[in-house]
């Protein structure tokens, strides 16, 4: 560990090439939008548009339980697609919830964005034929590791023994 590791524990990460990965094939998912001249659309915005096709309308807590996202993050998700004018809201039954609705320029790509979440799902199924360990396989063998012990036990056991911590 070097000085600047020790002041600055962020200078290494085991995730972070991951993550990069994933900001990378986004990239590349977005380009494909950009060549196919479908304005406003993130790579991020696809699985809600999708599920609220496939399922019709929703509250902002349905779309969230059904894509497996907190109400807050997809309460966030909601505004920048409405903002790109991909989905309404509407007051829900009650007056605290909001019911979440494809426009009609959502419903004019959404067969396009199936398309594109079929492909990209191929395309990930020959990556991962190319390399001896699939990913996939991986979160498998990640998701069996943390039933055994949950992250959160993993990490206060390391705390438990670092001095600046306590």
């Amino acid at each position: 560990m070097t000085a600047d590791d020790a002041s600055d524990p962020t200078a290494q990460s085991l995730w972070r090439p991951l993550r990069l990965l994933q900001a990378r094939m986004d990239v590349d998912i977005a380009r494909i939008y950009d060549e196919a001249h479908i304005e406003g659309l993130k790579p991020s915005f696809v699985m809600e548009l999708i599920r609220l096709d496939a399922l019709g309308p929703m509250t902002i807590t349905e779309l969230a339980e059904s894509v497996q996202r907190t109400h807050s993050a997809i309460s966030q998700k909601v505004a920048a697609m409405r903002g790109a004018g991909l989905v309404r809201t509407t007051s829900g039954t009650d007056a605290r919830s909001k019911k979440v609705t494809l426009t009609a320029k959502a419903r004019r790509i959404v067969d396009r964005l199936k398309a594109e979440w079929r492909a990209t799902e191929a395309a990930i199924a020959d990556i991962e034929a190319e390399i001896p360990y699939p990913l996939s396989r991986i979160v498998g063998d990640i998701e069996a590791a943390l039933r055994r012990k949950s992250f959160h036990d993993r990490i206060a056991e390391k705390l438990a023994g670092d001095a600046a911590w306590e």
